[in-house]
């Protein structure tokens, strides 16, 4: 489509990709998936963590895994809902 993500959009499909892996992902996939550059990428993943809506975890290991909070999960609804509200008006 090449048109550009705007914020919002960059944000669900973030919490969409960790949602799609069992709410559960490490860093370097999440990277990969979401298609920013790692300083974006890094920029938005803190701006997500500090408005809680992910978490980062520890594992036993000692690898990250972000999950996300129950904010995040109603981020994702009431953006599915104002996404089909513009589109049941054809905007």
């Amino acid at each position: 489509m090449g048109k550009k993500r705007d914020r919002l959009e960059i944000i669900y499909d973030f919490l969409k990709t960790i949602k799609n892996n069992n709410n559960s992902i490490k860093p370097t996939p999440l990277l990969r998936l979401s298609n920013l550059s790692s300083q974006r990428f890094a920029e938005y993943l803190s701006e997500l963590e500090e408005k809680q809506f992910i978490k980062i975890l520890e594992s036993s290991n000692g690898r990250r895994i972000i999950t996300l909070t129950d904010k995040g999960f109603g981020f994702l609804e009431k953006y599915r809902t104002i996404k089909g509200f513009i589109a049941d008006f054809g905007l």
